[in-house]
């Protein structure tokens, strides 16, 4: 392994390490309902821009920690962040060719699916249903992916260039 592609993997660990520290970082009463989906949204550019490199092993392996750091079911967002990452992978050459607008559907699906995987985990182990606000972060992460993605695109850039 190259000195560039170490340096590309440190950067895809970073970034969903920051997502993951966003994922269970405090917020205001108000706000969190609002907060959203970091380490999914993450997940899917990686997946949509290196998919020969971060796939579905990379969403186990990141749902497993989001698990143990957020204290939820153990393999529920494991569960959850390897599904989406198998249809980004498969599907990725199709998303890309949209423009940014038309990929935050794209998205705005995947993390419906993701919430939705969720939500029937909760279900079958007996848990209550969350209010009709659990689904509001799916919507907060359609309207920040552009966003997102023109951030991460810049730190795949400075990857590429050292």
């Amino acid at each position: 392994m190259g000195a560039t592609e170490r340096r590309g993997l440190w950067m895809i660990w970073l970034t969903l390490a920051i997502a993951m520290f966003l994922a269970i970082v405090s917020m205001p009463a108000g706000l969190e309902d609002y907060r959203p989906q970091w380490v999914t949204l993450t997940l899917i550019f990686w997946c949509l821009t290196l998919p020969e490199r971060v796939g579905v092993f990379w969403g186990f392996g990141t749902g497993l920690t989001l698990d143990v750091l957020s204290a939820s079911l153990l393999g529920q967002q494991a569960l959850g962040l390897s599904l989406v990452a198998y249809v980004t992978v498969k599907l990725h050459a199709r998303i890309r060719l949209f423009p940014l607008w038309q990929q935050s559907f794209f998205v705005w699906v995947l993390l419906l699916a993701e919430r939705l995987l969720t939500l029937w985990i909760l279900g079958a182990t007996g848990q209550p249903m969350p209010a009709l606000n659990y689904w509001v972060p799916s919507l907060v992460g359609l309207l920040l992916w552009p966003w997102l993605s023109a951030v991460l695109t810049q730190v795949e850039r400075r990857m590429g260039e050292h």
